[in-house]
């Protein structure tokens, strides 16, 4: 039997919630509650409040989805922060 369709919305993170969810406000003006995808977990990418996220959802229950990109700002490309502690010895 072939998996069911799911609908992919963008939205803007709006609150962090507790267990890793949080609240979305789509594009259409509908707000949900997501959860981080797997690869999102695995690969270390933190999302934020005011992130541009794509969200995966189910077409049987448009009140819960899946954060599965964090789309990335115009400063993303800026200057490093500062390294803490001594520049001689690095971590590998």
């Amino acid at each position: 039997m072939a998996k069911e369709e799911l609908i992919t919305f963008e939205g803007l993170v709006t609150e962090i919630l507790p267990d890793a969810r949080y609240r979305v406000q789509l594009d259409n003006g509908h707000e949900v509650i997501a959860y981080t995808a797997g690869k999102m977990k695995k690969n270390r990418i933190k999302t934020l409040a005011g992130d541009r996220v794509t969200v995966e959802m189910s077409p049987y229950d448009l009140e819960k989805g899946r954060l599965i990109f964090r789309h990335k700002d115009a400063n993303a490309g800026g200057p490093r922060p500062p390294q803490r502690g001594n520049p001689q010895f690095r971590r590998r």
